[in-house]
């Protein structure tokens, strides 16, 4: 569901409306009547039909769009999320998580959340990432890829401020997740030889020393006990060279050091298809690359792509990890 008083129930609705032929069969968890709310918001005259379990949803997803119902009070006012329906959207995660990994469900695909109403109304965790993991268990440290048509690209720290971010650039952290992403290359997007583009963090990758030690003393180490994985290992590369039309075709996906020198290139390439994709799970979770869009929810203005982009994401990666075990 998302956010309740964001833009989730529209790009639900508009996705079903008009991309439901060319998408594998979806249900979603919702409550029925504000989704009916929201089509007639949107000016859409469409089918919204409750079912009981996820069996149900294949047989009538051509004619109507399948909602499982919410227990919880998912009841919001357009632009102003509030705390009251914080159980809603956390009760539409964790149904879900259980449909994905109980193999009801082929994927997981969430719209965006309010995570600031979560926390303050107790929500323990930085974002859907950490939650997801800690629902799924195993104790994995989960891994967030953004792909998009031009470009994929993961962060080593995400939700942290950038001083706090350089304080976790460590040779390990490198290397675990450089191995989470080689492995999802290989079993998630079917590609047997991967190539892995590694940023360096200074001014042109350290300059050999000149302008910060870190590629010396962190990167390349942890570039040199990847090579295991099989991968070809490109790097460390200088972060403002490392997006250019040229150096892209030379990867498959770039390991970032730092947020924001993943999102502002991929950002800016695919904005409107890009997808968030959680590496090192069991079960295969993808999401939109945008929030909620409270500035413009109830408006009938919100545009669907990403979260197109994500279904189809959704479908490709489970028919591939499906290959890659048969």
């Amino acid at each position: 569901m998302g956010e309740p008083a964001g833009i989730g129930g529209e790009l639900t609705i508009k996705t079903w409306a008009a991309h439901r032929h060319e998408l594998s069969p979806f249900f979603t968890l919702d409550a029925p009547g504000r989704l009916r709310k929201e089509a007639q918001q949107c000016g859409l005259d469409i089918d919204i039909v409750e079912i009981s379990s996820p069996a149900e949803a294949n047989a009538i997803f051509a004619d109507a769009l399948p909602v499982i119902a919410l227990q919880e009070n998912a009841d919001a006012t357009y632009g102003k999320p509030g705390v009251a329906t914080a159980k809603a959207v956390l009760e539409s995660i964790e149904r879900a998580v259980a449909y994905a990994s109980n193999g009801q469900a082929a994927a997981l695909v969430t719209n965006p959340i309010q995570k600031e109403t979560l926390y303050d109304a107790g929500f323990g965790f930085p974002g859907h990432t950490e939650y997801l993991a800690e629902l799924v268990g195993g104790g994995m440290r989960p891994v967030m890829m953004l792909a998009g048509p031009s470009l994929k690209v993961v962060p080593l720290t995400v939700h942290l401020p950038l001083r706090d971010a350089l304080e976790q650039l460590t040779t390990d952290a490198i290397v675990e997740q450089g191995k989470l992403v080689v492995d999802a290359l290989k079993r998630d997007f079917g590609i047997p030889h991967p190539r892995l583009a590694v940023a360096g963090l200074n001014p042109h990758a350290g300059e050999n020393g000149k302008l910060g030690m870190d590629e010396i003393e962190i990167i390349i180490p942890a570039m040199e006990a990847l090579r295991d994985t099989g991968a070809e290992l490109i790097g460390p590369v200088p972060p403002d060279a490392l997006f250019t039309p040229r150096a892209r075709q030379r990867y498959d996906a770039a390991l970032c050091m730092y947020h924001d020198q993943a999102l502002i290139p991929v950002k800016a390439l695919d904005f409107d298809h890009a997808v968030n994709v959680t590496l090192g799970l069991p079960i295969v979770r993808t999401s939109p690359d945008h929030g909620t869009a409270l500035d413009i929810a109830g408006q009938g203005l919100a545009a669907p792509s990403s979260l197109v982009s994500a279904l189809k994401m959704a479908s490709a990666i489970s028919a591939s990890r499906a290959a890659h075990e048969s």
